[in-house]
């Protein structure tokens, strides 16, 4: 049975990723901010099939390590990392807002978490191998400011998560071919527009569709051989598409390596 780590499983996608996939015989480890929701999840996921919970505040860099050493020492076999957790737009007029480490929250969140629990993986997705990491991105994508990455001057919560999400999309892209030939493949998706989830009712943002519109396409990347076969790549649903053509932009690769390592603390 396939073992599968989802980040952010306690509601929206997640947790509707999460079932598809306990259901159909995967092994699921769930991981959630909240002790009380994750353990919850995961009765309720066993009532179907196997499962494990794992808390971490994506927020903190050192919670996110410490999450990927978890899952590594009790799961030495990972098939499947799925990048999914993430902070949206922020209600209207909300103003910037910084992560336990000091980082702006959904930099933090969006892209240097994700790349973190990616690093820390990464033996034991190699030593799967054939492996997959699945990184939930956005068609919403802006251009990187490295004089601000942090964006300390004139802050908007959208263009934050739409920075945020072409960093994953770009280091997606790099990290493909750092990884080539190992039998770990890694792409990125927008699952669909606008679902209805919290985040974005957060952001009083009407739904245009629905958390199983979006599971589509990363149920095909997790599971089927789309995802296996293809890497490097950015799909809208199970559709390949084209991201932003910054994030194709090997210069852009460089100049966020150099900044993602300073962050990280590498």
């Amino acid at each position: 049975m396939p073992t599968v780590l989802i980040t952010g499983a306690t509601s929206g996608l997640g947790r509707y990723v999460a079932f598809e996939l306990v259901r159909s015989g995967h092994v699921v480890l769930a991981h959630g901010r909240d002790p009380g929701r994750t353990e919850r999840l995961v009765a309720e996921l066993r009532t179907a099939g196997e499962a494990h919970g794992f808390v971490a505040d994506l927020a903190s860099l050192p919670r996110v390590r410490e999450l990927g050493e978890r899952v590594s020492a009790a799961h030495p076999r990972l098939d499947v990392l799925i990048n999914n957790a993430g902070v949206g737009f922020g209600s209207p007029g909300s103003g910037r807002e910084e992560s336990a480490d000091g980082h702006e929250l959904r930099l933090a969140v969006n892209y240097l978490a994700p790349v973190a629990l990616t690093r820390t993986l990464l033996p034991v997705l190699r030593a799967s191998a054939p492996a997959r990491i699945v990184n939930v991105g956005s068609a919403g994508q802006q251009p990187l400011d490295f004089d601000d990455i942090e964006m300390t001057r004139n802050y908007d919560g959208t263009t934050a998560y739409r920075r945020s999400k072409l960093a994953l999309a770009a280091h997606t892209f790099a990290l493909a071919e750092e990884l080539a030939g190992t039998g770990v493949s890694v792409n990125v998706l927008h699952p669909a527009t606008f679902m209805d989830t919290t985040m974005v009712r957060e952001a009083d943002v009407e739904p245009w569709s629905t958390v199983a519109d979006g599971a589509a396409g990363v149920l095909a990347l997790a599971t089927t051989e789309l995802g296996q076969d293809m890497t490097g790549r950015y799909f809208d649903g199970t559709s390949p598409s084209q991201a932003h053509s910054d994030a194709y932009d090997r210069d852009v690769w460089k100049r966020l390596e150099a900044v993602t390592d300073r962050l990280l603390g590498a």
